[in-house]
């Protein structure tokens, strides 16, 4: 941790290692929270540290040392990976976003940074996707989830099944109040999800209401029998977030990775597949269907219902998710 009047120092204060210091700066600018966000930025950064060591690197281990140019190399490294076909255009941008903001956080100044990434890449990121995906088959769902209880992971499980059955992000499968979701889905017939919610979007202002079928009834139920003995969610007294993550989740993907399943994310897409199928009546555009036989005012509407669902605000987001209009 950088210390007050030290930023001359080796890498402005944060040690002598560039990959550690990157990770104690972003630590610091997120006052210690934001786990997620700092962890993917980080492992951006250990990326441009590995370039910088390389034989195609400068050689740098002194954040000091890095100038534009540098970043220019970086970006010019990366333009060849992605014409090589080893790179998609979203991890390549994020990459430089990432080695951006890791900067900023070290030398406390925006002043050597990438203006535009999508520029220096020589291409813009697409947000449509083209890949069906994964999760969408319930017998792979299925088997992900035994394959987790037979590991001791059913908390994992029950975040797999929240996740595939109503859309929740990751952090508000956790952190879901189960015994109101429970009584919601009981009593109302669908759920409002409003724990552990993306940019302040919860209460009244922004109601996420998911229609409680059998399928999300099981996945409460099942939730609740693995959330530990006191807690509402699926930590367990005086266990943190960060903690869980950590020493539970992350261990566990590897089983997921191992039937198929990319990763949690994958699973609100098939959810919002499943729902656009539901609502249309078609399978969604990058399942195969064509959109075009679907009016253009309905495809928006039901786009927009989706969005809300996933907790988003904008029926254009959607198309990430169940790919564009065909």
């Amino acid at each position: 941790m950088a210390l007050v009047g030290r930023r001359d120092g080796r890498n402005f204060g944060y040690g002598r290692q560039l990959s550690y210091a990157g990770r104690q700066a972003l630590d610091d600018l997120f006052a210690g929270g934001h786990f997620a966000t700092v962890k993917a930025h980080s492992d951006r950064w250990q990326a441009f540290v590995r370039w910088c060591r390389s034989e195609d690197g400068p050689g740098y281990n002194d954040a000091r040392q890095i100038d534009r140019q540098t970043l220019n190399d970086y970006a010019g490294y990366l333009r060849q990976q992605l014409q090589q076909g080893e790179l998609c255009i979203a991890t390549a941008q994020n990459r430089l976003s990432s080695v951006n903001r890791t900067l900023a956080a070290l030398r406390g100044d925006q002043d050597v940074r990438i203006i535009s990434p999508s520029r220096a890449l020589g291409q813009q990121r697409s947000n449509v996707r083209i890949r069906a995906p994964d999760g969408q088959d319930n017998l792979q769902v299925r088997s992900v989830i035994q394959a987790l209880c037979e590991q001791q992971h059913e908390r994992v499980a029950a975040i797999v099944m929240l996740a595939r059955t109503t859309g929740m992000r990751l952090r508000e499968a956790i952190l879901a109040d189960l015994p109101r979701l429970f009584r919601e889905a009981k009593h109302l017939g669908r759920i409002n999800i409003q724990d552990g919610t993306k940019g302040g979007r919860s209460g009244v202002s922004a109601p996420r209401w998911v229609i409680a079928d059998e399928k999300v009834n099981a996945a409460l139920q099942f939730a609740r029998e693995t959330s530990p003995a006191g807690s509402r969610n699926l930590l367990a007294g005086g266990e943190s977030y960060a903690a869980f993550l950590q020493q539970t989740v992350h261990p566990s993907r590897e089983i997921l990775h191992e039937h198929g399943l990319k990763g949690f994310h994958e699973l609100r897409a098939a959810y919002a597949c499943e729902r656009y199928e539901q609502l249309t009546g078609h399978a969604a555009p990058v399942n195969g269907g064509r959109s075009n036989y679907i009016n253009r005012d309905v495809d928006q509407q039901i786009r927009q219902q989706i969005s809300q669902e996933l907790g988003h605000n904008r029926a254009d987001v959607v198309s990430a998710y169940v790919g564009g209009r065909k």
